[in-house]
């Protein structure tokens, strides 16, 4: 026996439940309070008393397809459906009803349909969208629910807010997706005629029109050629002008509309007055000028009166389709443009003379014109005389003196910023040419002086310091300011500007003339050797192709004493011989016709060249500066990084992997010293061992004393103190040189 559901006989209903949240079932609608949560659950998520609950927007089956939702695995998909439905007239005796067709439109990602009536002409009836886009509920009694893709097939009726719509047919996309949803398609049912439609359709054909109609339709020609346009070169030789001067002009054809516009080209200081047009766009009648025509005479169409005045003041008017009466004109077409071809501008004669590329494609496109050869009709231009200028004065510079001849307002004489921008010294690059010089002199006081020769490459200046040297009785320092030298032998006040040293006349072996002092250049530093090798194409002494070839016409005919020289030269057959006696070798060869730098080249070309081990404590005292000057002291996460990505934990790690993570950590290490200390630490596999490159890198626990920067003797210093000169190569390859210069020896 159940007890009474009276408080404290009952026993507790919510034994065993979890959630007691109670759903908000008021709120406002259009700013009124009412009910707005009916299909909301009770309390703890469990249905009220005779609540239905409503099935989900769109059944589908449950397995199938992504798990996406539905607005977004049904993006712009959409079921189309062709309908119609029958509407009653009552108030018309001509038709007692309509078939009026349309479209309904399913929206699979929320259950949406739109209902669309194509538009018929002259229908009288404000179609469009009949029903907008929204979910429409079932007809009574299942009001409470909307209309699903369940509800839709071919040949089936639906009833649409009390409006019956039959289904006839739907797009091939529609019947695949039903298809794949195990809908059984019906098959497609016929439309029926509209009877008054049909009725007024045969009307239509029936009738004739009362007068001929002439169809003008230029949309055709305006939308395929609009913005082409024909362009010609003309002359008109005026016979009114008081020389008889001949006017350029330009014609312009526009192929939109068959309109020509005409353009003068008045040239400077002719005395005209400058018009923005010579023709104004229009038609170009090809026989004018006529007589003037009354207005109304020239028309696109003939009009007849058919009754006159017999019909009181009014008439009944046709179109003429014969056109009786007309004025016929004929304007310039396309056809009738062509180089060489005179036209008739209001009669004026203009001669067509050349034409554009575009005009010229267009003609040979559609006539096959392959002649363009234009008419000439200027006359060839009066010879340019120079402009003689006055001898240099003496007086400040020739490119000031001669700026002053060239206006009456004296300018400052340009520079050339772009080669200052390129050549100005830029980090480690100093655009300076420098060589070790001495003067060409018989005095024993200055033979023993050195010099150094700075060119710049960013002004053409040149600069010359003398080297200190002690006990020599010579006060060493600036001996020639930095400014442009002028070569030698030029006469002084003539009117040609000056000729100035060129990068190009400065070499090893070369002699100069600086302001009455003769020097010979006997020496470069390391950069000038490598900026002459680097721009080839600029020196020639340093072009090693260019030497080559000039090596080979002389030493080709001798091709197998020279083996024997070489051979001799290298007693101990190492294959590699000093700089000296390969220099005296060439020089030989050539009788003295290479310059120095010529030879140095090739001793440098096929030099041997040094290999340098590379020490670990350096590298990792170096580095340890960096890292401690830039406060770097995350070496903690970075071996954490390492063991993280040592997956087998082998304690090992790819080269290139360990670069990657160092650079992610922005280690502040050069990217050559990075990898040269990864090689470092590699195992005979390639693998780097990243413990011990990370130990060696921590400048905190294993920090490594202060290394004190190796004194190398590099070419580049200006000090050019060594003593003799140092040779450019300690030992050249003489075999390579000769397969190059003979071939190989077989």
């Amino acid at each position: 026996m159940a007890l009474p559901l009276v408080p404290g006989a009952a026993c507790g209903r919510s034994i065993g439940k979890e959630k007691f949240h109670k759903s908000q079932h008021w709120g406002y609608c259009n700013n009124v309070a009412m009910l707005v949560g009916e299909d909301k659950p009770g309390i703890g998520g469990e249905p009220i008393p005779g609540q239905k609950l409503k099935p989900k927007y769109s059944v589908f089956p449950e397995g199938m397809g992504s798990d996406a939702p539905a607005w977004v695995a049904f993006d712009k998909q959409v079921l189309s459906f062709d309908a119609y439905f029958e509407e009653e007239v009552p108030d018309k005796n001509q038709e007692l009803y309509r078939i009026r067709h349309c479209k309904i439109y399913f929206y699979l990602e929320d259950d949406t349909i739109q209902v669309i009536e194509p538009q018929v002409k002259n229908s009288g009836i404000t179609q469009g969208t009949i029903v907008r886009r929204h979910r429409i509920p079932l007809p009574p009694p299942q009001e409470d629910q909307f209309y699903t893709i369940d509800h839709f097939n071919i040949n089936i009726e639906v009833i649409l807010y009390a409006r019956r719509y039959k289904i006839i047919d739907c797009d091939q996309f529609t019947k695949n997706f039903l298809r794949k949803m195990g809908v059984r398609l019906n098959p497609p049912a016929g439309c029926p005629d509209d009877p008054y439609t049909k009725e007024r359709q045969k009307i239509l054909d029936s009738m004739k029109p009362l007068r001929p109609y002439e169809r003008i339709d230029t949309l055709k020609q305006f939308l395929e050629h609009n913005g082409h346009v024909l362009r010609f070169f003309c002359v008109w030789d005026d016979p009114e002008s008081m020389f008889h001067d001949p006017r350029e002009l330009v014609l312009h054809y526009y192929l939109s509309d068959d309109t020509i516009d005409i353009k003068e080209i008045i040239p400077v200081n002719s005395g005209r007055d400058a018009v923005p047009l010579f023709l104004r766009r229009d038609k170009l009648p090809k026989y004018a000028p006529t007589e003037l025509y009354q207005p109304g005479t020239i028309t696109s169409r003939t009009v007849l009166n058919v009754f006159g005045k017999l019909v009181g003041n009014g008439g009944r008017y046709i179109l003429d389709n014969r056109k009786t009466g007309a004025v016929h004109q004929e304007f310039y077409r396309d056809s009738d443009l062509k180089i060489g071809a005179v036209i008739n501008v209001w009669g004026r004669k203009i001669i067509l003379c050349d034409c554009d590329e575009f005009t010229k494609e267009y003609y040979r496109t559609k006539y096959g014109i392959e002649d363009f050869t234009p008419v000439p009709y200027k006359a060839p231009p009066p010879p340019k005389t120079e402009k003689p200028f006055p001898p240099y004065t003496g007086f400040g510079s020739e490119e000031d003196s001669l700026c002053s001849c060239m206006g009456l307002l004296p300018k400052p004489p340009q520079k050339d910023f772009k080669k200052f921008m390129e050549k100005d010294r830029s980090g480690m690059e100093s655009n300076i040419l420098r060589f070790l010089a001495k003067l060409v002199t018989d005095s024993p006081i200055d033979k023993g002086r050195k010099f150094i020769i700075s060119y710049f490459l960013s002004d053409d200046t040149i600069s010359v310091f003398e080297r200190i040297q002690r006990n020599s009785g010579i006060l060493g320092g600036k001996f020639l300011e930095r400014g442009r030298i002028k070569k030698p032998g030029q006469e002084l006040f003539k009117s040609e500007p000056s000729e100035y040293f060129k990068a190009q006349n400065l070499f090893v072996g070369a002699r100069v003339c600086f302001h009455g002092h003769k020097f010979l250049l006997v020496d470069a530093d390391e950069y000038t050797f490598n900026y002459m090798e680097k721009h080839a194409n600029e020196f020639s002494v340093a072009d090693t192709c260019v030497i080559l070839k000039k090596l080979k016409d002389v030493a080709e005919p001798r091709s197998r004493e020279i083996r024997q020289m070489f051979a001799a030269a290298d007693p101990e057959h190492t294959k590699v011989i000093e700089y000296v006696p390969f220099r005296n070798l060439i020089v030989s060869i050539t009788d003295g016709a290479f310059s120095e730098h010529e030879v140095m080249t090739l001793g440098r070309y096929y030099s041997v060249r040094d290999e340098y081990e590379m020490d670990l404590p350096f590298l990792l005292a170096v580095a340890q500066d960096k890292l401690k000057k830039n406060s770097f002291e995350n070496f903690e996460q970075l071996s954490a990084v390492l063991i993280y990505n040592d997956r087998e934990k082998c304690g090992v790690l790819p080269h290139e992997m360990c670069r990657t993570i160092c650079k992610s950590f922005k280690l502040p290490v050069a990217d050559d010293d990075l990898q040269a200390l990864l090689t470092m630490f590699e195992d005979d596999h390639k693998q780097v061992e990243y413990k011990k490159f990370v130990d060696g890198l921590n400048w905190r626990e294993n920090p490594i004393p202060a290394f004190q920067a190796r004194k190398v003797p590099l070419k580049n210093e200006d000090d050019w103190s060594r003593q003799p000169l140092s040779l450019p190569a300690k030992g050249i390859k003489y075999l390579p040189l000769l397969d190059d210069l003979f071939g190989k020896e077989e």
